[in-house]
């Protein structure tokens, strides 16, 4: 459970950072924040299950600082590159 969290809450910060870093990107900050948030969260997912570490180091009650590092950043990223693309797709279809 705390994994999900760590990847949706920084699914959130990458998505809202990457829509205000670029008007290109930008969803609003409800667009951004629903966008970051799946994006973290299935990005979060992917890379437990591709570091097979990272997941085994979860399920274990082993759940040290790289693991969180790991997750926050796969959050993170995977925010910031669902919004940036959703963001895209939206200008450039309302261009």
């Amino acid at each position: 459970m705390e994994q999900i969290l760590i990847n949706v809450v920084a699914g959130a910060l990458g998505g809202n950072a990457v829509g205000k870093s670029s008007q290109t990107f930008d969803l609003g900050m409800l667009g951004n924040t629903i966008a970051g948030l799946v994006g973290g969260g299935v990005l979060g997912q992917i890379i437990t299950l591709v570091w097979p570490a990272v997941a085994s180091s979860i399920e274990g009650g082993n759940f040290d600082i790289g693991s969180i590092i790991t997750q926050v950043i796969g959050g993170g990223a995977g925010g910031a590159i669902l919004t940036a693309i959703v963001g895209a797709i939206k200008n450039r279809s309302a261009a």
